[in-house]
């Protein structure tokens, strides 16, 4: 989403380090080139004016001007002050004293709230929860059958009574959750207009029967100011105590990620990118700063890997390696733990520096597809032996996969280029890409 906000603020700040010296008057050159950034990039223009006038008293600051790294210093004020306007630190969740928890999941139609509602259930499951979802879009046949079909994928029981209100299903779902010894009761509302009366009155009255801990309202990144208006109105009337942006993985222009916390006054507690149901994130607001800011965000990237790779089957690895026992189908399975961490290019963009970079790169996101049918395609024996591969093996490798000889013969060599950089790395040797390198 940060794309294009990301690069514009890149190139403003490239020119800021690299100034000699920094006086009053490029920093007001540069601060009106990031006010023009933000409002392109549809951040609420109060927001903005706010934002610039804090970035620009600290900026002018004496020991800014006569630091020795000047632009670096007005750089770290950018970021400290995007950190501000997002919320200083990362929002818990609430929980009750008294189980089950309920969370009341609110927002208007086509907001992604069902599947956030799946996302927020597996998130709690994965921290030891007991999870119950409960279907109350009432209005929505095809929601409540969403909501089935998403807790059936991770597990996750879903309540739903035909033919009862809204309301009632949401205090018999609570009476269930303690039957059933559910800890954590998240209700999936329906969708609704700011306009409709009738309907906000509805979730205002679910409020004040199942006396929610959390209220979280879900904001579809995409539509801009528009999710801020709507915001500002729904806090009004259920006071919510916390923000979801989705569909962050959008080519929208980010305005409202930067806005709303400010707008509102309510803190942004979960990020959502994609469809699937692993792909729900903490909100870290410096963590967020830093990859606008194209510094990357490598605690997230590690907390990711920590997360897809268990520590048994990372030591079993490493033995293998040791003895060179790597496999086609070790091979494989590196692949699908990439994959489930999300797109190669939201992993890179991770990386400090790389944020820009990525558009100038080739990266190819159906190429682990194609790895993927050239090795299912070969035999148990042959994976586990691809010396044995020869031209015959390889021509219906090709057919079986759909891919053509000589893209076969490209994976063998970068598989052999592999296992012969692991044997050298668990015999102590350096590969000679890697010489002359400085860590």
């Amino acid at each position: 989403m940060f794309e294009e906000l990301s690069q514009k603020l890149e190139n403003v700040l490239r020119k800021i380090r690299g100034e000699g010296k920094i006086s009053e008057s490029n920093v007001s050159e540069s601060l009106r080139e990031i006010r023009k950034v933000l409002l392109d990039a549809d951040v609420n223009f109060k927001v903005v004016k706010q934002f610039i006038e804090e970035v620009q008293k600290s900026a002018i600051g004496q020991e800014v001007l006569r630091s020795i790294t000047p632009g670096q210093q007005i750089v770290k004020i950018i970021y400290d002050e995007l950190v501000n306007l997002m919320g200083k630190e990362k929002s818990e969740i609430n929980f009750s004293n008294t189980t089950p928890t309920v969370i009341l999941i609110a927002g208007i139609q086509g907001s992604g709230k069902t599947t956030f509602s799946a996302k927020l259930a597996n998130y709690f499951f994965k921290k030891g929860k007991h999870p119950l979802l409960v279907a109350a879009d009432i209005y929505r046949p095809a929601a409540v059958e969403q909501l089935k079909i998403l807790g059936k994928q991770i597990s996750i029981p879903v309540f739903h009574i035909e033919n009862k209100s809204a309301i009632e299903i949401s205090q018999s779902a609570i009476q269930s959750a303690r039957e059933n010894a559910r800890d954590v009761v998240i209700i999936d509302t329906a969708g609704r207009l700011h306009v409709d009366e009738m309907m906000m009155n509805e979730i205002s009255e679910i409020k004040n029967k199942v006396l929610p801990k959390e209220i979280l309202f879900v904001v579809d990144s995409m539509t801009g100011q528009d999710a801020v208006n709507t915001a500002k109105i729904f806090n009004e009337r259920l006071d919510f105590s916390g923000i979801v942006l989705t569909k962050l993985d959008g080519d929208a222009r980010g305005g409202a990620a930067l806005s709303i916390r400010h707008v509102v006054n309510k803190p942004i507690k979960f990020i959502s990118n994609g469809e699937k149901l692993n792909t729900l994130e903490q909100f870290y607001p410096e963590r967020m700063a830093s990859r606008i800011l194209g510094m990357g965000d490598v605690i997230s990237l590690v907390e990711k890997v920590q997360e897809q790779i268990d520590e048994k089957d990372a030591q079993k690895l490493e033995e293998k390696i040791r003895k060179s026992e790597f496999t086609f189908d070790d091979f494989l399975e590196q692949i699908y733990q990439i994959k489930k961490m999300g797109s190669i290019k939201g992993i890179l963009k991770m990386l400090p520096g790389m944020g820009s970079q990525i558009d100038k790169m080739n990266v190819d996101e159906k190429s682990f597809v194609k790895v993927e049918a050239i090795i299912q395609s070969m035999t148990k024996e042959e994976r586990r032996k691809p010396h044995i591969l020869n031209g015959s093996r390889r021509k219906r490798i090709s057919i079986g996969s759909g891919n053509s000889i000589q893209e076969v013969n490209r994976v063998l060599k970068q598989f052999n280029e592999m296992q012969k950089m692991m044997k050298m790395v668990s015999k102590g040797k350096i590969p000679n890409f890697l010489k002359g390198l400085k860590f």
